[in-house]
């Protein structure tokens, strides 16, 4: 298995190299050359899933993908990754049935209450052994809008030969999200609060990822979703919900997915190239609805710092979509020249591109199955309400706006499975305000939010951060 670049660059990567590696140097995001079939296999994967459990069956859709590490050590990279001490259930992502034909998949069982989890444990996991290989250490610069930076803060915590330069909006996620990234005090872990919004960070992100030689010089890895195996990761807990959801191989289900970067619903469209029976990928934005647009419309329209809205869906608080390139490439027939001329000049020119007259805009929907809706604030209140007092269920902000979405999409006769994307404590804010009462506090969580704080408040300056990082690698790490 080879990895390609959307934007062209002739060099092909094997699996660990783009592990460690993040961004193409062209700036393009690494893609497999072509998607395994699985459709013909199916019945096994089930079985694997229905007698072996998860982490088996994670490790027969990611040894599709990887061939550089021996496969007794990737499964017990998977094992040791999805435990039931680790994720609360046996099944790992259990569904839950909320009426007929609607589901839930519960991702957020980790141990940061996020579905992030389930991409970084695996993470955190594949880094210690590949730079333990190496004889390496690996600086990771990671964005997040509030469930990133948790996720991968303790995934990574006390791995050996990894730090953690973790960004985030100052002021712009939950305090319980701020507190469980915050009160971390590993010496390996270090929290920048920038002075803006995601969008800031993750341009940073990008910025030190595309300057080579820093990138080199001070080895610096990423665990956002521009990372191609955090990606992989998530495209296994679709299989999961579609084999719990589902007693045939022939029948179809469809996937409502909360969505801000992109990463999540990509890891599902991946899947569905691989040939899981996936009728629709619905995207359920919230206010910043630059990915509904594009699906409405066919422009890709990004906004500034200023047009960001702060919500009450924050993690959702995005309005450039890094894993949108991707699957903007396939949908192009994986033209890398055209491709690039949109994400690196028309966006960088105008701030937007306008595919609606382009013959392919049409098959996101006809061909890759693509939907989407979007939900407000008033909506999300409406929806955690209902959702009690009808279901005796309590969800968060942001699957919230899943629901409410998936409602909109809903077809007889085919299963609609919403991701799940937190635990309502880390919104609890905006759950009082609907139900009237605080969400349930999960054992282990009291007090998290009066522990001492270490962090480092900065402006969105990128050549900050790089000074900031430089400062505080070991002199061995310099080649």
């Amino acid at each position: 298995m080879r990895y390609l670049s959307t934007r062209g660059h002739p060099d092909r990567r094997r699996f660990c190299e783009i592990l460690l590696e993040g961004l193409a140097p062209d700036g393009g995001l690494y893609l497999p050359e072509s998607y395994p079939q699985v459709g013909e296999r199916l019945a096994d994967l089930r079985q694997v899933w229905a007698t072996r459990g998860y982490a088996d069956l994670a490790f027969e859709i990611l040894k599709l993908y990887i061939d550089d590490i021996p496969e007794a050590d990737l499964l017990a990279l998977c094992r040791k990754s999805y435990t039931p001490e680790v994720f609360g259930t046996a099944e790992i992502t259990p569904l839950k049935k909320l009426e007929d034909g609607l589901y839930l998949q519960a991702l957020s069982n980790g141990p940061t209450l996020a579905f992030k989890d389930m991409a970084m444990q695996l993470l955190g996991h594949l880094f210690e052994y590949e730079l333990a290989r190496r004889g390496e250490e690996l600086n990771i610069l990671g964005a997040t809008s509030g469930d990133t930076g948790s996720a991968a803060e303790y995934a990574m915590r006390g791995k050996h030969g990894v730090r953690v330069f973790m960004t985030s909006p100052k002021g712009r996620m939950s305090a319980f999200q701020q507190a469980q990234m915050f009160s971390l005090l590993d010496e390996n872990i270090h929290n920048i609060a920038v002075e803006g919004v995601f969008d800031d960070c993750q341009d940073i992100v990008k910025a030190v990822s595309a300057d080579l030689h820093f990138k080199r010089k001070y080895r610096i890895g990423t665990v956002n979703s521009i990372n191609w195996a955090r990606l992989l990761a998530q495209v296994v807990y679709y299989f999961a919900g579609y084999f719990q959801a589902t007693a045939a191989d022939t029948q179809k289900v469809s996937f409502a997915v909360p969505s801000g970067n992109f990463g999540n619903v990509c890891a599902g469209h991946v899947a569905r190239m691989m040939g899981l029976p996936i009728a629709h990928l619905v995207v359920a934005t919230n206010e910043n609805d630059v990915l509904d647009e594009f699906f409405r419309t066919g422009i890709y329209r990004v906004r500034g710092s200023a047009d960001t809205h702060e919500t009450s869906s924050p993690s959702m608080d995005i309005s450039k979509a890094s894993n949108f390139e991707r699957f903007v490439f396939d949908l192009l027939g994986r033209d890398a020249a055209l491709t690039r001329s949109l994400f690196s000049d028309a966006l960088a020119r105008q701030g937007c591109f306008d595919l609606s007259a382009h013959p392919a805009f049409a098959q996101a929907a006809s061909t890759y199955g693509f939907a989407s809706g979007r939900s407000t604030h008033e909506n999300r209140l409406a929806t955690i309400r209902d959702t009690d007092a009808r279901l005796g269920v309590v969800i968060d902000t942001h699957t919230a706006d899943g629901l409410k979405v998936a409602r909109e999409h809903r077809q007889a006769g085919l299963p609609m499975l919403v991701l799940e994307t937190a635990l309502p404590i880390k919104f609890a804010a905006t759950i009082e305000e609907a139900l009237g009462r605080p969400p349930e506090r999960p054992s282990g969580f009291d007090g998290l939010e009066d522990k001492p704080r270490r962090l480092r408040v900065m402006p969105a300056d990128v050549n900050r951060i790089k000074a900031y990082i430089a400062a505080r690698v070991r002199p061995q790490l310099l080649p």
